[in-house]
């Protein structure tokens, strides 16, 4: 693989909007930042909701419509969270796969995430797995810690391959309570994914704040792809706040054209993930 998959994740669960004023969280400010963000490079969007009041939610009928309303505007892979925020309920984070998604992100464990507990139990994530299957949802295995890399070689060999047979995992790291966000974390994980997951996984890599930097530019050198946006950090260098999920994109797509890895399309992503659509 040459080029690089850029995910932007614009939203997130913990960001406030009354200290970030720039950050999305309307239907509307969603749908301006995915346009900016895939004119900019990026081709997958990961997807976290807000309510009226800006609080995190996971309102069957806002997912809908939020996904109807990113594929009217965009050819982005529409890609739902179903972590939601912390104080979700399982029922509920299942449900996402209702509103009928490109992809969803599946938690490979639980792990302290600051001062609060990020709960993924097993049978919870065979559930997941196995729905989104059913489904035709390509999920992304989220990976906090190294023990989540086998812990999905174990998903994996017990309950088989996800749809379209393709595994694409994403390293988030500098999470309070999780892997650390440097470069040889991510050479860590790289080789453990090499290791222990089926030929031909392939990467993205998360770094949270101030871990944004050095996580992607040694997820690039591995070969790997890239998340970013103001749901990791609403800091574009010290002291200069993000204007806007855009502006980290192009960030990202710099820097893979400096390392003759450009930004991949839409469509080349989808033939990468083996979506449904791919064709």
């Amino acid at each position: 693989m040459t080029g690089t998959l850029i995910t932007v994740a614009p939203t997130g669960a913990e960001v406030d909007k009354g200290e970030v004023p720039a950050l999305p969280v309307t239907l509307d400010e969603l749908v301006a930042a995915a346009v900016a963000c895939e004119r900019a490079g990026a081709s997958i969007i990961h997807v976290h909701l807000r309510d009226d009041a800006a609080k995190p939610t996971l309102d069957p009928v806002r997912l809908r419509d939020a996904v109807a309303a990113l594929r009217e505007s965009t050819d982005l892979i529409v890609q739902l969270s179903t972590g939601g925020s912390v104080r979700d309920g399982e029922a509920a984070r299942l449900a996402v796969l209702d509103a009928e998604p490109d992809m969803a992100s599946c938690t490979m464990g639980t792990v302290n995430f600051g001062p609060d507990v990020f709960t993924n139990r097993w049978d919870f994530i065979v559930d997941l797995h196995e729905r989104m299957r059913d489904k035709a949802v390509v999920p992304e295995y989220e990976l906090f810690d190294l023990g989540h890399v086998t812990s999905l070689a174990r998903l994996l060999d017990q309950r088989g391959l996800p749809f379209g047979d393709h595994v694409h995992v994403d390293f988030v790291l500098g999470v309070p309570g999780g892997a650390p966000g440097d470069a040889s974390t991510v050479t860590t994980f790289a080789e453990a994914t090499a290791r222990y997951l089926p030929e031909g996984t392939t990467f993205s890599a998360t770094g949270i704040g101030r871990t944004t930097l050095p996580v992607m530019f040694a997820a690039i050198a591995h070969g790997g792809h890239l998340r970013v946006g103001m749901e990791d950090t609403v800091t574009f260098a010290r002291r200069q706040p993000v204007t806007g999920n855009d502006q980290l994109v192009t960030r990202a797509a710099e820097a893979a054209a400096l390392a003759q890895r450009p930004a991949i399309t839409t469509v080349e992503a989808r033939k990468l993930l083996r979506m449904r659509d791919a064709d």
